[in-house]
């Protein structure tokens, strides 16, 4: 039940609103480390009959989507460096 009629908080409110936000900081930290393993998945384990030249067999395995992921990883790395500093910063004090 609410009680802003009588000018208290909504205590409930706000502990929604701490779960939604506790909840996008875990995402946002979670697309680095899933493009990065996925990455490392296809780059390893992906199919090699797409490869138009037989020569090219010992090519870098970073192609492709490999390198999508890698690069999707790369760009989805600024929360982790933004928290990794937010530490650094506490842990100075």
């Amino acid at each position: 039940m609410s009680h802003a009629c009588c000018g208290e908080p909504d205590v409930s409110a706000a502990r929604r609103e701490s779960a939604a936000s506790m909840t996008a900081n875990g995402l946002v930290l979670a697309a680095a480390p899933t493009f990065a393993l996925m990455a490392l998945w296809t780059g390893l384990f992906a199919d090699r009959s797409d490869l138009l030249c037989m020569g090219m067999q010992d090519a870098s395995p970073l192609n492709g989507m490999a390198l999508m992921y890698a690069l999707m990883s790369a760009f989805h790395a600024a929360p982790w460096l933004k928290a990794i500093s937010r530490r650094r910063s506490r842990n100075r004090r």
